[in-house]
């Protein structure tokens, strides 16, 4: 069973009907137990950092993904829940993470002639040899929603690049963890192969 995290902040409604189109049965829940019993994790996101790591640590969620990790249990982070994976935010402050990846998550730094949050579609370029990308063209476009993006601290947990104003890591990939700056469920035929991609790992 894949299991799609409930900590009050994301996309749960259309993370599920996008793998239910495609097959797959999901349930939605927010109780460790069921979190770590899981064949694959999803946390999707959507907010601000810090008020997620409490809602993750008060419902014994943050400690039942880093068992999730440590046992290699496939994890898709979507979003948010791709910026939660890393050591520190320093959205609003500087926030503790899950520390799943090494690495630390800042604002876009652009010119004035660039809107923050980034939003819209955007191409990404996939890393060589991607599970995560198989089967989609390097040119391919995803939407996204975002103002901070992730620096991982080494460069084998790039799974994609993204260019707004510079080059951004827009996916994370490396053993058992995934993850997504952008939206899957929201982007389409090109969306719903990503998570088909992850789902029959």
């Amino acid at each position: 069973m894949i299991t799609i995290i409930d900590y009050g902040m994301g996309n749960l409604g259309s993370v599920q009907n996008a793998l239910h189109k495609l097959g797959y049965n999901s349930e939605i829940s927010s109780e460790p137990g069921k979190v770590m019993g899981a064949s694959k994790v999803i946390l999707p996101g959507v907010g601000a950092f810090e008020d997620a790591m409490a809602n993750l640590t008060g419902k014994g969620l943050a400690d039942a993904l880093k068992e999730v990790a440590a046992r290699e249990v496939p994890l898709l982070g979507i979003c948010l829940g791709m910026q939660l994976f890393c050591e520190v935010s320093e959205e609003n402050g500087v926030h503790q993470g899950l520390n799943l990846v090494p690495g630390r998550v800042t604002r876009f730094q652009l010119p004035s002639s660039y809107k923050v949050p980034h939003m819209g579609w955007n191409q990404v370029e996939p890393v060589a040899d991607s599970r995560l990308f198989a089967g989609i063209d390097a040119d391919s476009h995803f939407y996204f929603v975002h103002s901070y993006h992730v620096n991982p601290g080494e460069p084998k947990w790039v799974g994609a690049y993204c260019q707004y104003g510079y080059d951004f890591v827009c996916a994370l990939e490396h053993h058992n963890l995934f993850a997504t700056q952008f939206h899957p469920e929201k982007s389409g035929e090109l969306g719903l192969r990503l998570l088909h991609n992850f789902a029959r790992l």
